[in-house]
Order: structure tokens, then C-alpha cells, then sequence
């Protein structure tokens, strides 16, 4: 996924609101940007840290810029990595389409944002003839408490836990269901649950393990320039304080 123009850089001074950040661009322009990201954003919003917005000139927005990376520190040095909860689902679309996801390979249909289980809605279905059906969930993950360990969730998600029962509905349906983690930053080495911060979801996790939903997880690689799924890593097992 490459942006339309390269991402400007700039400090952030506070993220408020959860879905505002005052940022203090390099060229010494105060701005308010939008912060596409819900969650808790453990250890990326700290004061002082170097962030990359994108700029709209859409005359309709109110907040031009969009906060999309911040750098951070995961214990092997700086790293890009990617905030906006909204990419996932076209980059993993684009990752299937490009062959990326092996796992996924074969299917000749891919739909998106599909209606399904209990009033809710899968990120992405995909259909085959032959293979039938496989619903895939995407999660977007960014935190790291421990070199090279990518985890999630980094707040309590009630959620999150409620789509693995779904996917796990689907798997007792007779369909293929995967729980598909995607992480915006090139450092992750491993993946674990993260028991500690959602026993629940660490819960739900291993009982859709038990009922049949595969899980993967797949590092990016990151650029003010784009944005591209690169490879799969390891899924250990879950942190816990």
C-alpha cells in the first residue's frame, strides 16, 4: 500500500480525545491531526516522540492530517511503526492478492466487510468453488513490551474475544476460519497473546484454537513512502505478567 504523497514528519506534543493528537511539524507548523486508532496505543504516545502524518486536501475534513506512524524503541533500536487501525484490511487484501499470505492462497473470490455470525461484520471473506468458504478476521497489533515480541491486545477487548467465538461458530459450520494478526512494524520477531493485559481474550484465543480457527501473524515493513506486508512470524505462547 503506498500513500498518494510521502508522509510529513513531526514531533507529537499530546494525543487527547483518543482521536486527536497536537503535533509540532518539522517545519515548525502547529497542527491537530486526526488519530485513527481506538485503542490504548501502550508505549506509542508518549510526548516528545517522532511521528509521520499524511496530509488530505479534502476541503471537507476538518483535520487535514492523519496520524498514521510514530518511531518507536521495541529493544532493538528505532523502528517505524504503523497506528491507523484502517489499513489492515486492504493491506491484508493486497498481501492475499500478491500471493504474500501462502496461507491463503487459491481462492478466487475476496470479498470484504461481509455480514456474518451475530450482527457482525468479517473483515474478509474469501470463496472457492472447490475450497468453499474461509472467514478471515484482522487484528492490527503495535504493541512490544519485549524485544522483538509483537503482542495483542493492549487493552482489554471484549470485542476481539467475541470474533474468535464468531470465527469459531463459522468452524463448527463447516467453513475455513483464520485469526490473522498483522503487525505494523518490522522488528516483530514473535507473536503472543497478551494474558496479562485480557486474560479473557487469552482465553477465547485458545478455546477457538481448540475448536479448529487457524491463527497466523505477519510482519510489515514500513516507509513515510508505504506501507507492505513482508512475512510471517511465529506465534508463542501467550505473555503473561
Amino acid at each position: 500500500m503506498r500513500f498518494p504523497t510521502p508522509l510529513v514528519r513531526g514531533t507529537l506534543i499530546k494525543r487527547y480525545k483518543r482521536f486527536l493528537a497536537d503535533v509540532r511539524l518539522d517545519d515548525g507548523a502547529m497542527i491537530t491531526a486526526s488519530c485513527p486508532n481506538t485503542g490504548s496505543m501502550l508505549g506509542l504516545q508518549e510526548p516528545g516522540a517522532t511521528v509521520w502524518l499524511s496530509h488530505s486536501d479534502n476541503p471537507k475534513r476538518k483535520y487535514k492530517h492523519t496520524w498514521e506512524m510514530v518511531e518507536a524503541d521495541g529493544g532493538r533500536g528505532p523502528t517505524l511503526v504503523g497506528i491507523n487501525t484502517g489499513h489492515p484490511n486492504k493491506l491484508v487484501s493486497e498481501a492475499i492478492a500478491a500471493g504474500v499470505i501462502s496461507e491463503l492462497d487459491g481462492y478466487g473470490v475476496l470479498k470484504r466487510e461481509q455480514k456474518y455470525g451475530a450482527n457482525s461484520r468479517i473483515d474478509i471473506l474469501l470463496e472457492d468453488e472447490d475450497k468453499g468458504r474461509c472467514y478471515v478476521e484482522v487484528k492490527n497489533v503495535h504493541l512490544m513490551r519485549m524485544g522483538g515480541l509483537a503482542e495483542f491486545p493492549d487493552a482489554v477487548t471484549a470485542r476481539g474475544a467475541k470474533h474468535l467465538r464468531e470465527l469459531a461458530g463459522m468452524v463448527a459450520a463447516g467453513h475455513r476460519a483464520v485469526m490473522l494478526y498483522l503487525i505494523q512494524r518490522a522488528d516483530a520477531e514473535r507473536f503472543a497473546v497478551a494474558a496479562d493485559l485480557d486474560p479473557a481474550y487469552a482465553e477465547a484465543f485458545a478455546a477457538a484454537r481448540e475448536a479448529g480457527v487457524e491463527a497466523y501473524a505477519y510482519a510489515c515493513t514500513l516507509s513515510p513512502e508505504a506501507i507492505e506486508v513482508a512475512h510471517r512470524v511465529e506465534i508463542v505462547a501467550p505473555s503473561v505478567a
